[in-house]
Formats: structure tokens, sequence, C-alpha cells
């Protein structure tokens, strides 16, 4: 009889996730809570773990959102441990705030509201305030206007497809562009051939990029100045994406008229051209739903069957169960790693049914499906191999 493993997997979650999300967990294989001391995953929204001493018997990371900078990827790196993400599972809800966004800065509704409160007296004297005055709050309409993305992901691939149905010209970049992601966007949006090229076109600039080393304070003094005159910037990002002195010096010059954002900052803090909003790119009930869905089968996936998707460090690789014995093994992307690992198994007498191997960067992954349970000796031997950082064995879980 082929060996079935009723393994049990402890999940702690450092949030509140979606309840639909965490009825996916609902089987004798898992046990969920906030309070789990040796958890096989963690699923995280905003929670800051970055200092957080996770414990070794984790496995994965899953965060349900897009962002993971508030997890300590490289550490996890180290351990052999991928970090799930849910890109595109909130890219509707940033996408409707975009365009609030637009219109919001467009139509200058943010001092006219303010004004409309600040005004006194009968129904008479309101209606002839607000005649004499709206003059200073008119505001220009979208189409025709250009429309700059830079990023173009799932979040700006929807923003582009909607301003394009506004009547509006859209320009992208995003150097890093994936082919999936070329073929799935407009014709109609128009390449940039630089940061600056967008710039110098736009009445309005979108950032949708992650915050990485090479992104952070990418709209600095300098891009800037590349701005055309009275431009509005939109920023659903991440906050230091931009250079707040950088914006601050634009709005001074000229060079900007509004700056929208998600992200609330003390500089900033009741400026006229800054509109702020409490971070609510991803604050929906359907994106909240839809990332712990995505990110808490994703974590089920790896945890049974060891298949990686939308991992920010690991290459994705997903295969189809061939055999009930399975051998998931994490390690540097160095030379002759696959060679061992075979190596191991063939002294062992195993016969491989079925092998994958991915790597990403600085990191590699490898499922191999055998005819016949995997020895803890072998399992040892292949963790012990120079520039292996976790193996896992995953027979098939009995009901």
């Amino acid at each position: 009889m082929p060996e079935r493993a009723h393994k049990v997997f402890q999940i702690l979650t450092l949030n509140q996730i979606s309840p639909l999300g965490l009825k996916h967990f609902a089987t004798s294989h898992y046990v969920v809570g906030h309070d789990i001391a040796q958890p096989d995953a963690i699923l995280v929204r905003s929670h800051n773990m970055l200092q957080m001493d996770i414990p070794p018997s984790v496995k994965a990371i899953g965060r349900a959102g897009a962002g993971t900078n508030n997890v300590p990827v490289k550490a996890m790196n180290l351990r052999g441990v991928p970090v799930f993400n849910a890109p595109g599972a909130n890219a509707n809800a940033v996408k409707e705030l975009v365009l609030a966004g637009l219109l919001i800065a467009s139509r200058n509704l943010i001092p006219a509201i303010h004004f409309t409160e600040s005004l006194q007296g009968d129904n008479a004297t309101l209606h002839k305030l607000a005649e004499d005055s709206k003059k200073q709050f008119a505001g220009i309409e979208l189409p025709g206007r250009t429309l700059g993305i830079i990023g173009l992901g799932a979040i700006g691939r929807l923003v582009a497809d909607a301003a394009l149905r506004l009547g509006m010209k859209v320009m992208g970049y995003d150097p890093e562009i994936t082919v999936d992601a070329a073929w799935n966007l407009s014709s109609e949006v128009k390449r940039a051939q630089s940061i600056e090229d967008l710039l110098r076109h736009s009445d309005f600039i979108t950032l949708h990029v992650p915050l990485l080393d090479a992104t952070r304070g990418l709209i600095n003094q300098e891009v800037v100045q590349s701005m055309k005159k009275g431009a509005i910037l939109l920023n659903f990002s991440r906050d230091g994406i931009i250079d707040e002195n950088a914006v601050l010096m634009g709005i001074e010059s000229g060079k900007i008229k509004y700056y929208v954002c998600d992200f609330p900052s003390e500089r900033f803090q009741r400026h006229p051209a800054v509109i702020t909003l409490p971070h609510l790119g991803a604050s929906t009930l359907e994106a909240e739903e839809n990332c712990a869905v995505m990110v808490v089968d994703q974590t089920m996936d790896y945890l049974e069957n060891g298949n990686i998707t939308n991992a920010v460090n690991f290459p994705n690789i997903t295969m189809e169960r061939e055999s009930p014995y399975r051998l998931a093994v994490a390690n540097s992307n160095v030379p002759n790693m696959v060679g061992q690992i075979s190596t191991s198994m063939a002294q062992a007498g195993l016969n491989i049914h079925n092998m994958g191997n991915k790597s990403r960067g600085e990191m590699a992954y490898t499922l191999v499906d055998v005819d016949s349970p995997v020895p803890q000796k072998t399992i040892d031997e292949i963790a012990a191999i120079h520039g292996v950082l976790m193996v896992r064995y995953l027979p098939v879980l009995s009901e």
C-alpha cells in the first residue's frame, strides 16, 4: 500500500484575514489561529514582520496583498522559505481609487467641498454664495488629456483600459514588463522611451511600481523638472517611491498642481495642493476576500504539494502529482545541485518518476516525484548538500 500521511499544518494569522479565504483551510489537515507557537505557515496583511522572531518551523509566508515590504524576504531566502503574495487580487479596487483621484483632482473637488462646508446662512444666501464663487473651482475634463502610467502590471493595465474608455490618451513606461503583461496591454497605449519622455507629455501621472531599491525615490527633483507644467501626480503604490522634497518643490514651481496619494505624511498634512487618503487602495470587501482566497490557496498547494505560484522570492513551478511520494528542495542557484540531488536518490535505489527544476536569481527549486517512499536517511543526505536551504518530504495526505 502507498504511504499516506495525515499531516496537520499549523497556520498563524497575524492580522484579520478574510473568513472567505480561511474557509479554504476547513479540513482536518489545518489548524488556524492567532496564538500558534510553532506554525508551518504565517498569513499576514499589514503587520510588520521585519523585527519578528520567525520560528524555524515556518515553511511559508503568505501576504494577503501585493506588497511585501513588511516581510523579511531576504532573511527568508536564506532559510529557503517562499513568500507568497496576491498580485492582481486587489487590482480593481486600486484602479477605482485611481479613477476617483483623477476626478477629485481634475475638478478641484476637495477645495470646493471645504468651501461649501464653510458657508453659512439661509438657503437663498447659500445659493448666492455658491453661484458667486464656483468659478474659482472650475476644473478640466479628462477626454483628450494624457495619462502617463509608470508600471504596467495588473493595476497599471486596468487603469490604462479605464482611462482609454474615458476618452483619455494613455502613455506607459515599464522596462520590466512581462510578455504576458505586454500581450494583455491595449495597443492604444503609447510606449514611452523613458520616464522623462512620459512626464513631458502627461497631464496626469500615476505610479504603479513596487517599492524596491531601484524604485525608492523614483520621482526625484531631477525627474520632476521633466514634468509638464500643472501636471497632477497620483501615487497609490508606496510612499517611498516619491521624494517628498521633490514633490513640494514641484508644487512650489508650478510643475505639480496636485499630488494625490494614499499615504499620510507629516510634511503633507493640510497642504492645499496635496490630497491624502488613509491607505484605502485595497480597502474593499471584495479585494480583501480576493487576496485572502488567492494567498490561502497558494499556501495550501505549497504545503501539501510543494507547488509554487506567485512567490516574490522563488520561481513559479507547478507539477501535477504522478506519484504519492514527492520531495521538494530549495537551494542556492549554483551548478550541479540537480545532479547531487539525483545521485542521492539513485544511491538509495529510488526511481525518479518525474522532476521539475526552475531558478530565479539566487534561488532554485526542485520537485521530484519518485515511485517509492523516501527514507529519512536520504532526506538528511540531501539536506546536508552544500547550498541546500530546505528539504520537504511530501507524501500524499490521507483524508
